[in-house]
């Protein structure tokens, strides 16, 4: 494989493969034809609780979404097995697969228990998988986090998901909610009342619908990546020349 000068400036880079390195165009960061449909969210939350605020939460932050035009489905953790517990085909597990694959962007939304995110919360993002045949379901997709708790304001369960989001090669915009005491920001109707809380889950879905429209016609140049080019072209290689054997 061809290794050689490869920049403008003449820079010796003997290790890089020449006909597999790119320079990032700024054309290609230019939407062509911008798709016209409402953009596509999954919303997730980690509680079971019959007044659960993790899944008040996540209603205000869907009916703020869809103000804003967007479609937003929301998936109920209840009756989703441990993950390794059940089989790959079990209808809440593929559920939850497909709704993945479906959504553009996601929140998740989760309480926060003994300083982290709670199970129910990790077992939904541990059952979506990295990757399904060549399909990566969650890369380049939009993420917002937010969190509740029952005492004063942490950032341990959104600190948490922002490194899942990541490993889970999603875009996680910059804004997050965490609402402290949460039993006291909610109606008896389950609407959250006004508050700088409030307002900041606001400020996260409108940040959210922004990351959203602005990356989801170009997501798969954004995350297209030199080494996996490589490792894709080195697989080709070898299938190619173990047929000449």
């Amino acid at each position: 494989m061809a290794r050689a000068n490869v920049s403008q400036h003449h820079i010796d880079l003997p290790n890089l493969h020449a006909d597999l390195f790119q320079v990032p165009d700024i054309e290609k960061l230019a939407t062509k034809k911008a798709s016209t449909h409402a953009p596509r969210f999954l919303l997730l939350y980690g509680s079971l609780r019959e007044r659960s605020y993790s899944k008040l939460l996540t209603l205000e932050a869907a009916r703020l979404l869809t103000a804003m035009g967007g479609e937003v489905k929301i998936f109920n953790p209840q009756d989703l097995p441990l993950p390794d517990g059940a089989p790959e085909d079990h209808p809440k597990v593929k559920e939850l697969r497909e709704l993945t694959l479906w959504a553009e962007g996601m929140v998740w939304c989760t309480p926060e228990r003994h300083g982290a995110m709670t199970g129910i919360m990790k077992a939904q993002i541990d059952w979506i998988p990295l990757q399904v045949g060549a399909v990566r379901p969650t890369q380049g997709k939009t993420l917002a986090v937010m969190e509740v708790s029952g005492g004063s304001q942490s950032f341990n369960a959104v600190n948490q998901l922002r490194i899942l989001g990541r490993w889970m090669r999603m875009i996680t915009i910059p804004n997050q909610s965490s609402v402290p005491k949460a039993f006291l920001e909610f109606d008896d109707a389950g609407r959250m009342k006004p508050s700088a809380y409030y307002d900041r889950v606001v400020d996260v879905m409108e940040e959210l619908m922004k990351f959203t429209l602005l990356t989801r016609d170009i997501s798969p140049y954004l995350v297209d990546r030199y080494s996996e080019r490589k490792e894709s072209a080195e697989e080709l290689s070898k299938r190619v020349n173990q047929n000449k054997l």
